[in-house]
């Protein structure tokens, strides 16, 4: 059980579903995770072996066994395969915050509107549903590419926590971003214009 009741939900759009992890989904996404470039930036990385899958799939469902994070695992609608996953992650409901993270895609679906329409669905949940107030987002400073599709949904970069954690590659300075609940209609306005140009 969750944290945050109502979190753990399928979600579905046009492009992608969003289901709950569950272990039936360690098959297909072992074989999405397996290009290195997903794991540049995300540690560990769980394309080196399939104990190092094997690590990261268990820890995940840990968590959301304990009820700490919701993971999800993202299905295209068209053509049915796993591509990825993501998750509600620092589940705070006594303050109306929490954290979208842990996202990684296959290459394949990289500039595709998997991520735009992702994004939409977990937003629209976190502020329409579960009455969040702010949503945040991190990365890794140095993560060009996420840092942009941050910024493409609309969220607002809030600064960077210098050497704020050991990772396997070095020491990460992290950015933040954050999505509040004022900026939720705007910010779904223009996800829905991408993913209609990305039709």
């Amino acid at each position: 059980m969750t944290r945050w009741p109502g979190a753990a939900a399928q979600l579905a759009g046009r492009r992608v579903v969003l289901e709950p992890l569950a272990d039936a989904h360690a098959g297909e996404l072992y074989l999405a995770a397996q290009d290195p470039r997903i794991w540049e930036w995300l540690d560990p990385d769980a394309s080196a072996s399939p104990q190092a899958f094997a690590a990261w799939f268990a820890e995940a469902v840990a968590a959301a066994r304990r009820g700490e994070e919701v993971p999800f695992a993202v299905r295209d609608a068209r053509s049915g395969a796993v591509v990825g996953s993501t998750r509600y992650l620092a589940l705070a409901p006594e303050h109306h915050r929490l954290e979208v993270g842990w996202t990684w895609y296959a290459p394949a679906v990289w500039g595709t509107g998997v991520n735009a329409e992702c994004k939409l669905l977990l937003l629209g949940h976190a502020f329409e549903r579960l009455g969040c107030r702010r949503v945040e987002l991190k990365t890794d400073a140095r993560n060009e590419r996420s840092r942009a599709a941050m910024l493409a949904l609309g969220a607002t970069f809030e600064g960077v926590f210098r050497k704020h954690m050991q990772r396997r590659y070095g020491v990460r300075d992290t950015a933040w971003y954050s999505v509040v609940d004022d900026e939720w209609p705007a910010v779904r306005a223009r996800l829905e214009e991408r993913l209609l140009r990305s039709c």
